[in-house]
């Protein structure tokens, strides 16, 4: 059976909260309903196309990581078991299954928290225009993906749609959120991806960087989003890792390597990806949530 690709949630008997680049969220009263649609963003803009599979990955991922870093951050999981849901979303279970969570209210902080452990991407452009990233300076003469060592903590704003994130400093980052709550974002962030870093290498795959939202409950920060998934960090495949070049993916980067190869301004509306590109890029998504989660991905 071919899988329904799901751009789109319309619960008219459910109050839609938001509609962000690729999640659906419905305020259920006391808590939110998250669905992971099958959209996908690149640039920061909404492309037309889905990807088979997307949303039920990006969750089923983050449920896994949720629980893998636990013990040094709270989050804002529920559940994921649509039966465990209030009544009113019985109807949508055909919809929601394997694609939604059960979340926590909270207070989302306006800083993305990236955390970066090989020079890359956006990172790899300011180094090489600066010596540093984020105003973090770095040694001479590194060359496209290398290791860092120690990772960096390098924020960014948070976007509306159809806009860029745009890369901060700390000291931003600590006019917006304050020195306490920056300094303890900073050291959540770098404490997870060191234990997903080492977690993945053991699995054939680095996390080359990653970025993470909280929030805060009752005066507590916790994680909240998505988790270490293939829209949310780079993966590369450790067999094949060689620095002074870009790295092979199994993660979007793939959908931006083809649209770069376009002439397209980076603004809406995007362009149609090809069905080669579409089923290429499902394909990478379902190896790295085998690869990390250990688990089979049943389509």
């Amino acid at each position: 059976m071919t899988e329904q690709i799901i751009l789109q949630t319309d619960f008219k008997d459910l109050k839609l909260l938001n509609r962000g680049k690729v999640r659906d969220l419905y305020d259920l009263s006391d808590k939110l309903l998250m669905i992971a649609t099958d959209r996908i963003s690149a640039f920061d803009v909404i492309l037309p196309n889905g990807i088979p599979h997307k949303g039920k990955i990006l969750t089923q991922l983050s449920e896994y990581w949720f629980s893998q870093v636990s013990d040094i951050v709270p989050n804002h999981l529920i559940s994921t078991r649509v039966e465990e849901f209030p009544a009113v979303c019985a109807k949508y279970k055909d919809v929601l299954q394997g694609r939604s969570m059960l979340i926590k209210k909270t207070s989302p902080l306006p800083v993305e928290c990236v955390v970066r452990g090989y020079l890359s991407g956006s990172g790899w452009k300011d180094y090489q225009k600066s010596g540093a990233v984020c105003g973090i300076a770095l040694p001479a003469d590194l060359v496209e993906s290398d290791f860092l060592g120690e990772p960096i903590f390098t924020p960014s704003t948070k976007a509306e749609i159809g806009s860029h994130d745009e890369n901060i400093d700390f000291s931003t980052a600590k006019k917006l959120v304050g020195k306490k709550v920056a300094d303890r974002l900073k050291e959540l962030t770098i404490a997870v991806y060191k234990k997903a870093r080492t977690i993945a290498e053991s699995r054939g795959i680095i996390i080359a960087d990653t970025k993470f939202e909280f929030g805060t409950l009752n005066g507590e920060i916790i994680l909240i989003d998505e988790v270490l998934t293939p829209d949310s960090s780079r993966f590369w495949p450790k067999d094949s890792y060689a620095p002074g070049r870009a790295q092979g993916s199994f993660d979007k980067q793939f959908v931006r390597d083809y649209l770069l190869s376009l002439d397209w301004d980076q603004k809406p509306p995007a362009p149609s990806l090809p069905e080669d590109i579409i089923q290429k890029t499902s394909e990478r998504y379902i190896e790295a949530y085998q690869r990390l989660s250990g688990k089979t991905f049943y389509r």
